[in-house]
């Protein structure tokens, strides 16, 4: 017997098709969605968006589960009847206002042109105003979930974005019977049935052991916003694991897949790839390294982690508390570099030796000692998530001279990201939540085995590897299987299905002391520049949009 799993990205979804019996991944299938991340404007419109929004379109998704799953099962030459479940991951949060029915508002004439009607995607930092409110109105009324979050609610959670609807586009709120997480949304287009995960309803919309905060707190934020929860949301949540229903007849024609088949309640990409990497239990963080960095922790105890995410009770494993910490820009940073800073001669050479930049880049790098390029840089070129979380933060390069070369900044850039995940391990140790190793996932991890080098370092722990280049869509075939009968529990389905490399990463001794060192002064201007030392990067933020605004 089989399960799918669909792994649903900032750029592209995969679906991978898995035999329940050891995990032996069938057959992998990738589209690239027509319209990306939508942060310049809207389809079909020269008309700019505003800085710092970051858009999708529905059908994209549609799209991903029309090609994909019939690409695997034709490449797998594995019958509909064999397949007994499909599951679903995302981005987070990641958000869309629908009709009653299931339609996006984007997919309407009269809300088609309407910035808001689309979907906001994870990051979607626009949203930095009210979500500064959500902060300030909380600790004024002594919300007790708020340490539950690290104190500080981001931007790119659900309920900074609805604010920014009702407050920006209040026709668009008003015409919304339901705003719907992506994960949530597609689910429904599987099987019919509007259905609410649990993991990002409390991750991202604020659900603790009592519920959502209470409707005087919506009220205080803005009276409009006082019944979101009751008038567009849910309080009836599911939880990982359990069937969402079964696939109804419409998607099953859309996916070749037989109707009825189970499909899961839908998962978070970093928290489904936990169990994916065998761990289920505590003591080792996941973290899963792409365009941005996630980290997962399990813990029996519950403790209130300055600046995380989010700690859930079975958010990422039942009967633990979950804990999510991140980094909002880890490839995205190396993206850009690339992209826009790197000069021509290096293209020439990558190309000449049958590389890829990034690739080239990294071999260069790595015959540097640490501290050899005389570089420090902060990891905020996207914002911080933890521990700051502060959209409004931006990128920080000193020590450049006329002699620095690409290869230099890169590594940079790389250490810097390395720094930033040892300070969220710092926050996770001082909250009394040990970090005994890491098990590293994602493309970052797949690629580049200077960054691994460099994070164990910076870190002093070792690192242990996925052994699937494809974590979230492995886990979430992982969950289908539960969802269908096959494993009565996560866990159970762990041993046979989940993966490890026998590969170990080691720190090195001599590079760990130098890296010591650096760290001081990282934390240093960690602090002057995110802790209201120095505010110059909110006052240069602010002169941006102001003069975008202008123009």
């Amino acid at each position: 017997m089989y399960t799918i799993g669909v792994d649903f990205g900032t750029e592209s979804g995969r679906a991978l098709l898995v035999d329940t019996r050891d995990g032996r991944e069938v057959a992998s299938a990738v589209h690239d969605y027509a319209n990306g991340v939508i942060d310049r404007s809207l389809p079909g419109s020269d008309r700019p968006l505003p800085p710092d929004w970051a858009l999708q379109d529905p059908q994209d998704y549609l799209d991903v589960l029309g090609n994909t799953i019939p690409a695997v099962l034709r490449e797998g030459g594995v019958s509909a009847a064999e397949v007994v479940g499909i599951a679903i991951d995302f981005t987070a949060c990641t958000m869309l206002p629908v009709r009653a029915d299931g339609t996006p508002l984007c997919f309407l004439d009269e809300w088609r042109g309407e910035p808001h009607a689309w979907i906001k995607l994870w990051k979607h930092h626009a949203a930095q105003p009210q979500a500064d409110r959500i902060n300030a109105v909380a600790e004024a009324r002594g919300e007790a979930w708020l340490p539950r979050y690290g104190g500080k609610i981001s931007s790119e959670w659900f309920f900074s974005k609805a604010l920014q609807i009702l407050e920006e586009a209040p026709e668009i709120y008003h015409a919304a019977d339901r705003l719907i997480e992506a994960a949530d949304w597609v689910i429904w287009q599987l099987c019919g049935v509007e259905t609410r995960n649990a993991c990002t309803a409390g991750y991202k919309a604020l659900v603790q052991d009592e519920g959502y905060p209470e409707r005087d707190y919506f009220a205080a934020l803005n009276e409009g916003l006082a019944d979101v929860v009751d008038l567009k949301m849910s309080r009836d949540l599911a939880q990982l694991g359990e069937r969402a229903g079964g696939l109804g007849e419409s998607a099953a024609a859309l996916t070749g897949l037989a109707q009825g088949t189970a499909v899961a309640v839908a998962n978070v990409d970093a928290h489904v790839t936990v169990p994916a990497v065998q761990v289920t239990g505590p003591g080792s963080m996941v973290i899963i390294m792409g365009t941005s960095n996630c980290h997962m922790l399990v813990s029996e105890e519950l403790r209130e982690v300055p600046g995380m995410c989010g700690v859930v009770r079975g958010g990422i494993l039942p009967g633990y508390y979950g804990y999510e910490a991140g980094q909002s820009g880890v490839g995205d940073i190396f993206a850009w570099f690339v992209e826009e800073a790197v000069p021509p001669e290096y293209h020439d050479a990558a190309r000449a030796e049958g590389m890829d930049l990034h690739e080239y880049l990294s071999e260069q790098a790595a015959l540097q000692n640490p501290g050899e390029h005389g570089l420090l840089a902060l990891d905020w070129w996207n914002g911080n998530r933890s521990v700051l979380v502060d959209a409004d933060l931006g990128g920080l390069l000193i020590g450049a001279t006329l002699g620095t070369r690409a290869p230099d900044i890169y590594r940079a850039l790389i250490e810097a990201t390395a720094f930033g995940t040892r300070e969220i391990i710092g926050a996770f140790e001082d909250s009394g939540i040990p970090v005994d190793d890491i098990v590293a996932a994602g493309g970052l991890a797949e690629k580049n085995p200077l960054l691994l080098q460099i994070y164990a370092d910076v870190t002093g722990k070792t690192i242990r590897l996925s052994g699937s280049s494809q974590g979230p869509a492995l886990g979430s075939a992982m969950h289908a299987a539960v969802a269908a009968g096959i494993f009565d529990s996560i866990e159970a389905a762990a041993g046979p299905m989940g993966k490890l490399r026998d590969e170990i990463v080691q720190p090195i001794a001599a590079h760990r002391a130098v890296y010591d060192e650096i760290y001081a002064d990282y934390r240093q201007l960690h602090d002057y520049f995110g802790r209201g030392g120095n505010d110059v990067m909110k006052r240069l933020r602010g002169l941006r949009h102001a003069a975008r605004s202008a123009g």
